[in-house]
């Protein structure tokens, strides 16, 4: 899985074999729209218009197909929206991704192997990230912020982690996970 986020809600993701665009529509200035969606398999907005909804708490991952159903439809990346801007990306093989702009969804036990992003300022990212960390530990903790909000978010999220990954995303950047 690599992420790559162009600032405030706009990333690039390769997962599963697929490139995903999330709101593109909405990238900061200086970005080509053309090579952002370039190759682009799909183009989702993070309010989730358009994409079908799941509940959190019960969704499960894929699983991997059996060999006796190897060389049927190949395997997809799915998203869903698992509520007020947040969408859940499920590719076999690959960790669940969580990305959330604006309010956090309950979650299942599959949190616990997931990778959730979390976008915003330094209050926005303090907050989603202490009620994450309330209730679940995830594998990995993405930031995407400005400089000083990943800051704040850091600072007051450290202590808490408790075997948690965290790793603030930086502009243009791509982070292999």
């Amino acid at each position: 899985m690599k992420l790559t986020w162009f600032g405030g809600t706009t990333l690039r993701i390769h997962i599963g074999g697929q490139i995903l665009v999330m709101d593109a529509g909405a990238m900061p200035a200086g970005i080509d729209a053309v090579e952002l969606v370039s190759g682009a398999d799909a183009q989702f907005e993070s309010r989730g218009d358009g994409v079908p909804g799941v509940d959190a708490a019960r969704w499960k991952p894929r699983r991997p197909a059996r060999l006796l159903d190897e060389g049927s439809d190949p395997e997809t990346v799915a998203f869903f929206r698992a509520g007020q801007g947040a969408t859940l990306v499920d590719a076999v093989g690959e960790p669940p991704l969580l990305l959330v702009t604006d309010a956090l969804p309950v979650l299942g036990r599959w949190a616990g192997d997931a990778v959730v992003v979390l976008l915003g300022d330094g209050a926005a990212l303090t907050g989603l990230g202490l009620a994450l960390l309330e209730d679940s530990a995830p594998k990995l903790l993405v930031l995407g912020g400005g400089e000083a909000d990943v800051d704040v978010a850091v600072a007051a999220l450290r202590d808490r982690l408790d075997g948690t990954g965290l790793v603030a995303l930086e502009p243009a950047m791509a982070l292999e996970v």
